[in-house]
């Protein structure tokens, strides 16, 4: 039985997946060579991809949250 844990989506933005996250509706929102992870946050669409410099990274949870939303929960 595989117990270990892996790390949740996070990408390194070469040419093509940047151009996959664009025609995905991410246009603009990334540059080439940035790192985005796929985080939860206040939106009602399910986790979406976020700058990992927006993002906090939950152990217990093994979830990327953006940063306001993660606050705002851990502030309760």
């Amino acid at each position: 039985m595989n117990t270990q844990n892996y790390n949740p989506l996070k990408l390194f933005l070469d040419l093509e997946k940047l151009n996959e996250l664009n025609s995905l509706g991410y246009a603009g929102k990334f540059t080439l060579g940035e790192t985005v992870v796929l985080a939860c946050g206040p939106w009602d669409t399910g986790p979406r991809f976020i700058s990992e410099n927006e993002a906090i990274y939950d152990r217990a949870a093994n979830t990327y949250w953006e940063k306001n939303c993660y606050n705002a929960i851990k502030s309760r």
